[in-house]
């Protein structure tokens, strides 16, 4: 029987709602789209109403996550206040809060394979995001000396590929996870070791 959402005309969000599920519990690519509309309760030729196929359903799991995303790191910058440094800190730990609260999502986002480019939709969520971590990074570097001074961008793709290595690592349950440490600890300190080696921290003692 079609569970009640689809009797309501939410059958598209409740396709999401069913791939989200699966993704988190299998992997981005871990599921078919006929066990999407299984567990959503439709008929897999329902599914295709809303989604040329499984690439698109993915796909707006990607574009929703984006918008919970952006607007999570844009809480946390809170426009740099109190300090350029407390808020880009503050980036970070919503950064491990999204992986950990919105699983589905973030698969969807960083692991499905799928190219941000697949529509303007999604190319425009993920923009809105990273202009966040950019105008963070871009704040942080103002303190440099400009000619000591890294590219913003870089610094971006550095914080981003720290942040997503202790999701991946030690945030999920597997083998990783048994560090000492908490991923929130890991990413601070590392963040932390990368900030003072730019010199926006002092040197320890």
């Amino acid at each position: 029987m079609a569970k009640a959402g689809y009797h309501h005309g939410n059958l598209r969000q409740a396709l999401v709602e069913a791939a989200l599920s699966l993704i988190s519990s299998r992997g981005a690519q871990g599921f078919t789209l006929s066990e999407a509309a299984k567990e959503a309760g439709v008929t897999p030729a329902a599914v295709y109403r809303h989604f040329a196929g499984r690439e698109d359903l993915i796909a707006e799991c990607a574009r929703q996550g984006y918008a919970i995303f952006a607007d999570l790191m844009e809480h946390a910058w809170n426009g740099g206040k109190p300090s350029a440094l407390s808020a880009f800190g503050a980036t970070g730990r919503a950064y491990l809060a999204f992986a950990k609260k919105f699983p589905g999502h973030y698969m969807a986002m960083f692991e499905s394979g799928l190219s941000p480019n697949r529509s303007p939709e999604l190319a425009a969520g993920m923009a809105r995001a990273e202009a966040v971590v950019l105008k963070a990074t871009q704040a942080l570097s103002a303190h440099i000396p400009e000619g000591r001074r890294p590219p913003p961008t870089m610094v971006a793709a550095h914080v981003r590929a720290l942040s997503h290595g202790v999701v991946e690592l030690y945030a999920r349950a597997a083998p990783g996870t048994q560090s000492p440490f908490t991923p929130e600890d890991l990413l601070e300190s590392g963040i932390g070791v990368y900030l003072r080696g730019l010199g926006l921290i002092a040197p320890d003692g």
